[in-house]
C-alpha cells in the first residue's frame, strides 16, 4: 500500500479558495455537478464496452446511487462506471486541463462572484463539492483493474491532497462529502431528493436512495436497506413531448450547457425518413465568452440508440450555428462511429441539413412572430449572436436566401433592426438596389461623405461596421431580385433617382474644371488611378472611391490589422466642384499641397491612415501661414 502526499496545481488553488470562500449562492448545485459527473463516468464506461464487453464484469446495470449518514455528516455519491486509476485521480482531480478556467475566475471575481452556476461551465464541477464541504473523499477503482488497485484520494481543499492504493472490490467511483458545520439541511431524504428532481431527473441511468420507513418507537422516518430510484431515468428527449414542462426543458438546457439563464428558444422533434433520428435543439439567451473561437468545437451531443457518444459532435451542425447546444439521438448510427465517419456518413449528412433547417426555422418564428415580445427575442438574439450567423452567408449556400432574410442592419433611416425585406419595402421610386457603405464603426459610416447626395434624395443607405461584412457581402449579390450596391465603388448612377437637369449640371462641371482635373491627376499620380468630378458629395470636397471590382479600403485595411499582404492598388479620388476649397485649386500658388491635403482628407474621412502625418502637417501648416 502505498501513500502520498501531493500539491495541486495553481490553478486548482485559486479555485478551490473561490469556491470556499465565495460561492455561497445557491449552494445545492453541488449535488447536480457530481451527479452529472457519475453519469458521466457511467457513459463513459458503456462507450469504452462497446469493444470490451468485458469491462462490465459481473455488473452490467449502471446506476448512481446517492446515501446519507446523518451522524458521520456524510452525503456519498456512488456510480458503478469507468472509475479511475491512481495516475487519473492525481490527473484529473489534481490539475485541470481545460481551457476557460481563467475566465472561469475572473468571471468569479467580478460580479457573478456569488454564483455557483457558473462552476460546471468550465469543466471544474469536481470542486463545487466543496461548497458544502471541508473535506473531501474519492474512492475509485477503473473498469478492467484488479480490486487492489483502487485508489483513495483525500483533500480538504486547501493546499494539498493525498492519494493512496486500496482495495476496492467494486469497479467505480464513490465520493464521500464530509459536511461543514451549519450545512446539516443537506443531511434529509426530502432535500436530496428535491435536488435530484430539480437537476437530474432527466439523467437516464436510474438515480437511487433508499427507502424510508416510519419508525414508530423513535417518532421519524428511518432509512431501510431497499433501494429505489428517484428520478424517471428516461432521457428526456425520448418522451412525448407532451409529457414534458417548459420547466423541465429549460433544467436540461441548464444541465448540458452550464447556463444561468433559460434558452431564448428550443425546438424538439422526431425525424423519421431517410435518416431516423431525435433533436432537442436550444438557442442560448446570450453568446458565451468563446462564441469567436471557430475552432471551437460544438455543443451538440450526440447519441445512437440512447448511447452517449461524444460532447461536442461538430459535424452535426455548421460552424455558424456553433452556439446551438442540445441533443441529437440517431437510430441509424453505429455506435462505434469516429469523427472521422462522422465526416463522411451520408446519414450525418442528413442530419446536419435536418438540423440546420431546424434552427433556422426556429429563428424565422422568432423574427416573423405577429407577437411583439417573440420579434423582441429575436432581437436580443441578433444583438449577441447576428455576426457568427453572417458567417453562414457565405458558407451554406443552401440556405443563403433563408439567411439572408435573417440579417439584420443599421441603416440611414434606423439605428438598428433593418431586415432587407423592410429596406425593400422603402425603396425610391426607380431605384434599382440595395445600396450599403461598409466602414470600421456605425459612427464612420455614419458620417461618410459618400452618403451626401444620399441623403439629400432621401435614399436609404445600409450601414455595416461587423469584420465580417466585407467576406460576407463578397457572397451575397443581391436580395429578391436587387442587387447589392456600395455607395463607395464606381461611379454613382442613381438611374431614374437623377433627373436630366442634374445629370447635364454634372457634364458641363466635368468639362469646365478638365484643365484642373489633368493638373490634379498629374499631382496625385502615384496615389490616385484616376481623379474625376463626382455627383455623389454635396458638402464635402472629396472622396474616395474604387472600381467596381477592386478591394475597397475597409476590407484593405482589415486584411493589414490581420497580418495579411492585402493586393497593391490605387483609389479613385472624386472632387465636389461646386466646393470652395477645390474652387481654390485653380491657380493656385500652392496647386500640389492642396491637392495631397484634399487626397488625405478624402482618406481619413473614410477611416484610413496617412502614410506620412508629418508632411501632411507641413503642407496645412504652409496653407494656414500663406
Amino acid at each position: 500500500m502505498s501513500k502520498q502526499t501531493l500539491s495541486f496545481q495553481a490553478e486548482v488553488k485559486q479555485i478551490l479558495h473561490l469556491v470556499t470562500h465565495s460561492l455561497y449562492s445557491n449552494k445545492e448545485i453541488f449535488l447536480r455537478e457530481l451527479v452529472s459527473n457519475a453519469s458521466d463516468a457511467c457513459d463513459k464506461l458503456r462507450f469504452e464496452a462497446l469493444n470490451h464487453a468485458e469491462l462490465y464484469g459481473d455488473a452490467p446495470n449502471l446506476e448512481v446511487r446517492v446515501a446519507f449518514d446523518a451522524e458521520a455528516k456524510t452525503i456519498t455519491i456512488t456510480d458503478n462506471g469507468i472509475g479511475l486509476s491512481e495516475f487519473e485521480a492525481v490527473a484529473n482531480l489534481g490539475t485541470i486541463a481545460k481551457s476557460g478556467t481563467r475566465e472561469f475566475m475572473a468571471r468569479l471575481e467580478g460580479d457573478q462572484k456569488k454564483d455557483a452556476n457558473l462552476i460546471g461551465q468550465f469543466g471544474v464541477g469536481f470542486y463545487s463539492g466543496f461548497i458544502v464541504a471541508d473535506r473531501i473523499t474519492v474512492e475509485s477503482r477503473r473498469a478492467g483493474l484488479k480490486p487492489e488497485e483502487g485508489v483513495r484520494w483525500v483533500s480538504e481543499g486547501a493546499g494539498e491532497f493525498e492519494v493512496e492504493t486500496i482495495t476496492r472490490p467494486e469497479r467505480g467511483t464513490s465520493v464521500i462529502l464530509h459536511l461543514r458545520e451549519g450545512e446539516d439541511e443537506f443531511l434529509a431524504s426530502w432535500k436530496l431528493r428535491s435536488i435530484i428532481g430539480k437537476y437530474s431527473d432527466h439523467i437516464s441511468l436510474p438515480i437511487l436512495m433508499r427507502k424510508e420507513e416510519w419508525d414508530s418507537e423513535a417518532g421519524k422516518q428511518k432509512l431501510t436497506d431497499e433501494w429505489a430510484p428517484v428520478n424517471k431515468a428516461s432521457a428526456l428527449w425520448t418522451r412525448a413531448k407532451n409529457d414534458i414542462t417548459p420547466e423541465q426543458y429549460e433544467e436540461f438546457y441548464k444541465q448540458i450547457s452550464y447556463d444561468t439563464e433559460a434558452p431564448l428558444a428550443y425546438t424538439h422533434n422526431r425525424v423519421e425518413g431517410r435518416s431516423e433520428y431525435t433533436q432537442l435543439l436550444y438557442v442560448p439567451a446570450k453568446a458565451p465568452f468563446d462564441l469567436w473561437n471557430r475552432d471551437k468545437r460544438g455543443g451538440v451531443k450526440l447519441y445512437v440508440k440512447r448511447v452517449f457518444i461524444m460532447d461536442d459532435a461538430e459535424a452535426l451542425m455548421p460552424v455558424y450555428l456553433r452556439f446551438v447546444k442540445g441533443v441529437i439521438d440517431s437510430a441509424d448510427l453505429p455506435l462505434n462511429v469516429s469523427r472521422e465517419l462522422l465526416q463522411e456518413s451520408r446519414d450525418v449528412k442528413a442530419i446536419r441539413e435536418g438540423s440546420t433547417k431546424r434552427v433556422l426555422s426556429m429563428l424565422e418564428g422568432l423574427a416573423d412572430s405577429e407577437d411583439a415580445a417573440e420579434r423582441e427575442k429575436y432581437a436580443k438574439f441578433w444583438k449577441d449572436f447576428g455576426v457568427v450567423l453572417k458567417e453562414g452567408i457565405g458558407e451554406d449556400h443552401a440556405n443563403q436566401e433563408r439567411l439572408a432574410k435573417l440579417l439584420r442592419f443599421a441603416s440611414t433611416h434606423a439605428d438598428e433592426g433593418v431586415s432587407l425585406k423592410d429596406y425593400l419595402g422603402r425603396m425610391k421610386d426607380g431605384q434599382e438596389a440595395i445600396y450599403y457603405i461598409t466602414a470600421d464603426t456605425l459612427a464612420a459610416a455614419r458620417s461618410s461623405p459618400q452618403l451626401e447626395i444620399f441623403r439629400k434624395k432621401g435614399i436609404e443607405v445600409l450601414l455595416l461596421a461587423d469584420r465580417v461584412d466585407e467576406w460576407m457581402l463578397a457572397h451575397l449579390y443581391e436580395f429578391d431580385g436587387k442587387p447589392l450596391q456600395s455607395v463607395a465603388k464606381g461611379a454613382v448612377d442613381l438611374g431614374k433617382l437623377q433627373d436630366e437637369d442634374e445629370k447635364k449640371q454634372a457634364e458641363q462641371a466635368a468639362e469646365a474644371f478638365k484643365p484642373v482635373l489633368e493638373k490634379l491627376k498629374e499631382a496625385l499620380k502615384d496615389r490616385a488611378k484616376d481623379v474625376r468630378v463626382t455627383t455623389r458629395l454635396v458638402d464635402s470636397p472629396a472622396c474616395l472611391v474604387v472600381e467596381e471590382g477592386d478591394m475597397s479600403g475597409h476590407l484593405a485595411r482589415l486584411l493589414k490589422q490581420a497580418g495579411q499582404e492585402a493586393p497593391k492598388g490605387m483609389p479613385i479620388l472624386e472632387v465636389n466642384a461646386e466646393h470652395a476649397l477645390v474652387k481654390r485649386l485653380d491657380g493656385s500658388a500652392h496647386f500640389d499641397d492642396l491637392a495631397h491635403i484634399l487626397f488625405d482628407q478624402a482618406l481619413l474621412a473614410e477611416g484610413g491612415q496617412v502614410e506620412d502625418p508629418a508632411a501632411y502637417v507641413r503642407r496645412v501648416n504652409a496653407l494656414l501661414a500663406a
